[in-house]
């Protein structure tokens, strides 16, 4: 599969119907849109299951999906700040 792969458990369906990445910290990025967003655990509704992740693979967001990874297309990049 290509794409960059993340790790399942970390793919999670918000309370709002939004899928979304925990990247932890509360940072959460929209695997549609790749906005970032901070939210809380509770926010989460569950994890992403397969019809979740089929969903987001017709749409041509990810590249496939096995039992430990989903494979993104076009992800932007986790925004960093450094400190000098």
């Amino acid at each position: 599969m290509n794409g960059t792969p993340i790790g399942r458990s970390w793919i999670v369906m918000m309370r709002n119907g939004v899928t979304a990445i925990d990247w932890g910290g509360g940072q959460f990025q929209d695997t549609i849109s790749g906005d970032f967003f901070m939210a809380v655990e509770s926010d989460v509704s569950h994890r992403a299951g397969n019809v979740d992740l089929d969903l987001l693979s017709r749409i041509g967001r990810v590249d496939g999906y096995d039992e430990v990874n989903v494979y993104f297309v076009g992800l932007p990049e986790l925004p960093f700040k450094t400190t000098l």
